[in-house]
């Protein structure tokens, strides 16, 4: 089971998916992939990850777009109230 820092909303824990075995969220190869541009053998290289498993968070994020979208919206305004 992951763990969470205290402050994290109940919202945020409940709607982040993990990458199996990694540690990562699948929010954060989503990240990685739209915003900053990086392909697959990039983000595989920078997280120690193989590129099946990036593209395997790709298409989760592909079936599931408003459950990360909701879990990415959820960090931005969290990150807001900390600025």
């Amino acid at each position: 089971m992951a763990r969470y820092p205290l402050s994290l909303p109940e919202r945020l824990r409940q709607e982040a998916d993990f990458l199996r075995g990694s540690g990562l969220r699948v929010q954060t190869i989503v990240v990685a992939a739209q915003d900053w541009d990086w392909p697959v053998e990039q983000i595989a290289a920078e997280y120690g990850l193989g590129e099946t498993q990036v593209r395997e968070a790709l298409a989760f994020y592909q079936a599931h777009p408003m459950e990360i979208g909701a879990s990415l919206a959820a960090e931005a305004e969290l990150e807001g109230k900390c600025e």
